[in-house]
């Protein structure tokens, strides 16, 4: 999807790098595909309180399936419908409540309700979409809560699992991949004990199952700046703490399983096909980075990234991508792509850069690395016989090692030469400026010769 104007929109088939279809709405502000690709969601400015300015847009056809109302957009709020990755679930959060809806026909409305009294956000799990988490921030004396529900429509309106927390006025919610667990940072605006200026935040860890409801012990005072779970959902990593951050892998139960270490640390990139995993400093940090084999339990190598805005993996987990891009920085506008182990693979620097993203694609297409590595160590490079017509291949001669000569014999030996017109030694090569020089007095010798000879004769 390319936003190319404030009322044009076009869709591109990455295939075959053909646009597909072209959407004309005047006024918009944002725009989101669907996991999928099926559907189309934009976002105008509204003329009137009652006009419908979020729109449904089915890609194939390009006819509308839904609209509806909305006063403003938030991070927290757009987009306004959330699909699930496979598309099977569509919800959309409501005063009060969320919604859902039949993927098979937006023109039924909305088909299921939860209530849930003073929502503020939610987070509809990925894979597969069975539940979705609400947080209710804390009102009047009543600490704040993170709600999981099931999505089904025939399922309980009391929530699974909860926990309530106090001094919270955000969070961020991550799914795992399974859907079976959910990390929750907890933000707080003030920091009661004044050891940080932006504030306060906790992680916690719920489970489906109920085997675990609480706070994630990490082993340093601080922030947790990052957490990203692995791509088959059994471990997360979390970069936290006052700088120097600590960096620290757990599994599903909560249990450290591998320190990355210590250093000028914000963000943290787990590859997608989970062996190797990112740590890095980017906004206001130098931008190192540290790349980890997490099969290995090693290092693999450091680099630096410096300005960075943006990073992500490749689909195939091979190459990390740095982006330096505008509005945020007006110059030194590039992209930087480097190997797994953290070695230089690519730069290009542009005058203004303001976004640039993979071609989307699913892991599993692509094997592991070291798999790829054994395929291409197991080909053979064979000879071509010869047949009729074909040229015969003629061995290079190989010349036998020259007998060592210390420096000041090789200058003795070649000024020989020069004097005398001889070869230093078998092993000794002459330069092409003294066999030049060479030629050059030969032919001053003949031609000496030929005019004494010429004189002679005309004496004669």
């Amino acid at each position: 999807m390319v936003i190319k104007s404030e009322s044009a929109i076009s869709i591109y088939d990455c295939k075959t790098l053909k646009e597909t279809r072209s959407f004309e709405s005047p006024n918009i502000l944002a725009a989101a595909l669907s996991p999928c690709g099926t559907y189309l969601q934009t976002f105008q400015k509204a003329s009137s309180p009652q006009e419908k300015n979020v729109t449904l847009w089915k890609t194939e056809t390009g006819e509308s399936v839904y609209a509806l109302s909305q006063k403003n957009m938030t991070k927290a709020t757009w987009p306004t419908i959330r699909f699930s990755a496979d598309e099977a679930v569509a919800s959309r959060m409501a005063t009060n409540e969320l919604q859902f809806f039949d993927v098979a026909d937006f023109s039924k409305g909305v088909v299921h309700k939860i209530r849930v009294p003073g929502v503020a956000s939610a987070e509809l799990s990925n894979n597969p979409g069975s539940h979705v988490a609400a947080f209710v921030p804390e009102s009047k004396g009543m600490p704040g809560s993170v709600q999981i529900y099931a999505c089904a429509p025939d399922s309980s309106s009391e929530p699974i699992a909860r926990r309530s927390f106090f001094r919270c006025s955000s969070v961020q919610q991550h799914w795992n991949n399974g859907s079976t667990g959910l990390l929750v940072v907890a933000q707080a605006d003030v920091d009661k004990t004044n050891q940080s200026y932006y504030g306060e935040t906790k992680l916690y860890y719920l489970t489906l199952d109920g085997t675990h409801d609480g706070l994630v012990s990490l082993r340093k005072e601080g922030p947790v700046h990052d957490v990203q779970w692995s791509y088959s959902g059994k471990e997360f990593a979390v970069v936290y703490g006052f700088m120097p951050a600590m960096a620290t892998i757990f599994d599903k139960k909560c249990k450290p399983l591998l320190q990355l270490g210590e250093g000028p640390y914000n963000t943290i990139r787990w590859n997608p096909k989970g062996r190797f995993i990112l740590v890095a400093g980017y906004g206001n940090l130098p931008g190192e980075m540290a790349f980890w084999d997490y099969v290995e339990k090693k290092q693999l190598g450091t680099t630096k990234a410096e300005w960075s805005v943006t990073s992500e993996w490749s689909p195939d987990g091979r190459y990390f991508m740095t982006a330096t891009t505008a509005p945020r920085l007006q110059v030194d506008n590039g992209i930087k792509i480097f190997h797994y182990n953290g070695k230089s693979l690519f730069k290009k620097k542009f005058d203004k850069l303001y976004q640039v993203d993979w071609k989307a694609d699913s892991p599993d297409k692509f094997g592991d690395i070291e798999e790829l590595i054994k395929s291409v160590g197991s080909l053979k490079v064979e000879s071509k016989p010869q047949g009729q017509g074909s040229k015969p291949v003629n061995p290079p001669v190989q010349k036998k090692p020259a007998a060592y000569q210390p420096p000041h014999a090789k200058a003795k030996a070649a000024k020989e030469a020069e004097l005398f017109g001889g070869s230093p030694s078998a092993s000794v090569e002459m330069s092409k400026n003294a066999l030049k020089n060479k030629k050059k007095r030969e032919k001053q010798k003949e031609k000496k010769a030929a005019e004494a000879g010429s004189a002679a004769n005309g004496a004669d």
